[in-house]
């Protein structure tokens, strides 16, 4: 290994984005995802809100509105944009939370799983590609991967592989986020 500094973007390749154009869109997806969580972990709340996951949902959502806001704050330094799809996430977020806690405690926490899981593989593939020139913030992504996989953990710990139908909501959350992720990088 070369005691060289690895700065973003090092290894870029004809047609690849530049480092302003990756880290744009990479403020602007997590943001748009850490707002969707806090927007999904409302719609939980304003279900199963006053039921046992009270304090597990409430702890869930301040660690998201964190999260939210330092992306906020990272768009705003780096004079980027939030993704034009917010409004779709705003409804399609509580939505998700709201209907998954509709259809029951295990089926809201599978929500959870699905979608924990997906950003941490985001989180994962984006830390590996940021150098040394953006150190705290991938850091931060780290932390707050960590904290993403402690909610999945959680969800598993409350019974989301026993929702109704799991593999087919498991897979079809999954894949939705992975979705959002793609055009939130891009719109």
């Amino acid at each position: 290994m070369s005691d060289e500094t690895v700065r973003t973007a090092d290894m870029r390749i004809p047609g690849d984005l530049t480092k302003e154009q990756f880290m744009d869109r990479l403020v602007r997806v997590d943001h748009a995802g850490e707002y969707g969580a806090v927007r999904i972990y409302s719609g939980q709340m304003a279900v199963m809100g006053r039921g046992q996951h009270k304090h597990t949902l409430k702890h869930m959502l301040e660690q998201e509105v964190v999260h939210k806001d330092y992306f906020e704050k990272a768009i705003a330094d780096r004079q980027g944009r939030p993704t034009l799809l917010q409004p779709v996430w705003h409804v399609a977020g509580w939505a998700l939370g709201a209907g998954t806690a509709l259809l029951g405690e295990r089926a809201a926490m599978a929500c959870t799983v699905a979608v924990e899981e997906a950003i941490d593989e985001h989180y994962a593939e984006q830390a590996a590609q940021l150098g040394d020139d953006e150190a705290e913030l991938k850091q931060t992504i780290l932390k707050f991967r960590d904290e993403e996989l402690e909610h999945r953990d959680i969800g598993y710990q409350n019974g989301a592989e026993q929702a109704p139908a799991y593999p087919l909501l498991y897979g079809a959350i999954k894949r939705g986020t992975k979705l959002a992720i793609w055009l939130s990088e891009r719109i």
